[in-house]
């Protein structure tokens, strides 16, 4: 099977990030969401970023333009049945996650591929709502899509070699290096990351120093090119916290515990550079 239109599901900073390297790739994509105001604002968030892009002397205008006419969006998850894969990319609720892949094994073509781009739930588990799960895996996009390199592609029980090889091949495709990670808690890199931060967001909550100063500390001390607590705002808190919680759920281990701080954050809705407030403030 050849890929040449992929569909994503989710219309937030990752789908638009998606999406813009999916088109610039060469493929078409189409977006499915069921937010009127959403929808319209992810293929803004496209345009403007490829106009940038454009703007800046990294792409011509006839490019900018060719990407754009491969991009459509839509509110019908039955537009999607021309997609060879489709790409999840919502909330990090299981539930939800179950209630798409069902809808989108109904949906697309027998050979079609189902991917996540779940940061922490399992693809075993997410596959088992589906009548293919030799054909689901998680493909894990970082944030901003568009510039970060890594793909952590993410193999379930069930998952075939040639889904696999499929995956792996698109990924170069978009420009992404690809590793494999086995269907762990956390996978590679969110395993390694968000003790991190939890630990970074208790260090400051304890009182070891002010925001600037835990970042600066580890920019400056450790060689990173942004801080433990920015990391946050970029990821988005609540995020950050639905991982942690995940990880914490499947492990017991104290070291993805979420601070008080965090959850109380996501409480009244600070959650970074998404609602412009975090642990720093951000203009919208």
């Amino acid at each position: 099977m050849i890929v040449q239109t992929i569909g994503v599901v989710g219309c937030g900073q990752m789908g638009a990030g998606i999406a813009e390297v999916g088109v610039l790739a060469g493929y078409n994509v189409i977006v499915y969401g069921r937010n009127e105001d959403i929808r319209p604002a992810c293929q803004a968030r496209v345009r403007g970023s490829l106009e940038r892009a454009a703007s800046r002397g990294k792409l011509e205008a006839h490019e900018v333009v060719s990407a754009l006419g491969r991009l459509r969006g839509t509110a019908h998850l039955a537009d999607l049945a021309a997609a060879d894969l489709a790409i999840e990319c919502v909330a990090e609720d299981l539930a939800l996650k179950h209630s798409i892949f069902r809808s989108l094994d109904d949906v697309l073509h027998p050979a079609a591929i189902l991917a996540s781009n779940t940061s922490s739930l399992s693809i075993t588990e997410i596959a088992l709502s589906t009548r293919r799960p030799d054909k689901v895996l998680g493909m894990h996009f970082f944030n901003p899509v568009p510039v970060m390199r890594l793909l952590e592609l993410v193999r379930g029980l069930h998952t075939s070699d040639e889904t696999l090889a499929m995956a792996r091949k698109v990924g170069a495709y978009l420009g992404k290096t690809t590793i494999t990670a086995p269907d762990s808690p956390g996978f590679i890199v969110n395993r390694l990351l968000i003790p991190y931060i939890v630990e970074a967001i208790s260090a400051y909550e304890a009182g070891l120093g002010e925001v600037a100063v835990v970042d600066s500390a580890v920019k400056l001390g450790m060689g990173h090119p942004l801080g433990p607590l920015a990391l946050a705002d970029l990821i988005g808190l609540d995020v950050t916290l639905a991982i942690a919680d995940t990880l914490y759920a499947s492990s017991g281990n104290p070291y993805f515990k979420a601070p008080p701080l965090l959850r109380r954050m996501v409480a009244i809705g600070q959650l970074g550079r998404k609602t412009g407030q975090g642990f720093y403030e951000y203009r919208r």
